[in-house]
């Protein structure tokens, strides 16, 4: 798995106009998934960036984690981490196909969520997750 995340104040998902997710404080994830990926992959990486520790404590320093802060997650599946772009026309077959990556993005919201994290439930089945695999429109503010 690949995983770009991203410190926001606050973003938000657009389709055809339409907001279908938003957030304030917390972290835009745009995760790619990959064919050799596993649930156990899933789970350290989701482990991992939950307990980040970019957000700035009483001194100023960087000490707390997205849970310390109250922060939500906004995840983007994007299939475009994965491609290999050694020629002019972009090929995708590095990344993995719907059959492994939606169930792989789903267990690593499942692993947000049991950590309590706001936003990480939004994205973790029905339509909703269909529809925001390949948003066309992402922005962060």
């Amino acid at each position: 798995m690949r995983a770009v995340v991203t410190r926001v104040s606050s973003a938000s998902v657009s389709i055809d106009g339409s907001t279908v997710g938003a957030i304030e404080k917390g972290y835009l994830v745009l995760l790619g998934v990959g064919p050799s990926d596993t649930e156990a992959v899933a789970d350290k990486l989701a482990e991992k960036i939950c307990n980040l520790r970019v957000f700035e404590d009483e001194n100023g320093k960087m000490n707390l984690n997205l849970e310390q802060v109250g922060g939500s997650l906004l995840v983007v599946s994007q299939f475009t981490l994965y491609a290999d772009t050694s020629s002019r026309r972009p090929g995708f077959t590095g990344a993995a196909k719907p059959d492994l990556a939606v169930p792989l993005y789903e267990r690593f919201m499942e692993t947000c969520r049991a950590r309590g994290l706001p936003g990480a439930s939004r994205w973790s089945t029905g339509s909703s997750a269909r529809t925001c695999r390949w948003p066309r429109s992402t922005t962060g503010r």
